[in-house]
């Protein structure tokens, strides 16, 4: 399973405005420029997350985005879910009666329901909040680091 471009744009902007709205909207402009993505793509993103509840948006000169909930109602499930739809290993399909379905059911019982099971458990447990926060103490630990 591979995340998707868009997912990780979309994760990396969601822990910008989570880390440096104070509550406020923010311009997508701004998200965009310290995090290296086109605002045109970003724009598409934020759409797709406006789409799903997880922003809104204000428009006019002192318009933006904000978080339509709070980081802690947040979980990288939907996040990822709002932007591919799926994180999910697909399962394979086999032609009903052919030589190979038993070894295909197998795969698919034994690995992948596992791996996706596990993927679920995951994404559904982490918030936008845990990566906020996550991200908080690694900037004041390399904050505190001296070198010489």
């Amino acid at each position: 399973m591979i995340l998707s471009k868009k997912s990780r744009y979309g994760l990396r902007a969601l822990l910008d405005l989570t880390v440096n709205s104070k509550n406020e909207h923010m311009a997508l402009n701004a998200i965009a420029d310290r995090n290296g993505i086109s605002a045109q793509y970003l724009e598409q993103v934020f759409a797709a997350l406006r789409r799903a509840g997880i922003v809104k948006s204000i428009k006019g000169p002192q318009g933006g985005y904000s978080l339509n909930k709070r980081p802690e109602d947040i979980t990288v499930a939907q996040i990822v879910l709002a932007l591919d739809g799926s994180y999910s290993v697909e399962k394979e399909v086999t032609p009903a009666g052919s030589c190979i379905s038993g070894i295909t059911e197998t795969i698919q019982r034994k690995l992948l329901d596992r791996v996706n099971k596990q993927l679920d458990d995951v994404f559904t447990s982490i918030t936008l909040k845990d990566l906020a926060d996550d991200y908080i103490q690694n900037q004041m630990e390399a904050a505190d680091m001296y070198y010489i």
